[in-house]
């Protein structure tokens, strides 16, 4: 069966830190480009970080590049992101997704069910 499981989401004080997983089984993430993305309440999804298929490339949205770090661990068939110095404005539900492919410009094709992570003091 194909899915994308999140997990790691929870309530952290601004300036925390948090580490969620997307478990990936049916398919080898590895091959394919991984992403998260994220929505806050009352705002659209908006992507935050990709790592692509074989070498790893890795991007990030402007709001997180420095704090947050996208990783694969391919014998886990596990993606990471780590989420240092939490901001209130990082509070949403976190998704990972599958892309159709390689490269972090394609399209999504498998989504995950989201994790929810609040940042508040």
């Amino acid at each position: 069966q194909l899915q994308l499981v999140e997990s790691g989401g929870g309530l952290v004080q601004p300036g925390g830190s948090l580490r969620l997983s997307c478990a990936a089984s049916g398919f080898a993430l590895g091959n394919v480009a991984i992403g998260w993305f994220r929505q806050a309440p009352g705002k659209e999804r908006e992507g935050v970080s990709c790592i692509s298929g074989g070498l790893g490339m890795t991007n990030y949205a402007d709001s997180v590049r420095g704090r947050f770090t996208i990783a694969r661990i391919n014998a886990k068939n596990t993606v990471y992101l780590q989420m240092n110095n939490l901001k209130p404005e990082d509070t949403g539900v976190y998704y990972c997704a599958r892309y159709r492919g390689y490269f972090c410009s394609a399209d999504q094709d498998l989504w995950g069910k989201g994790t929810l992570v609040t940042v508040s003091s």
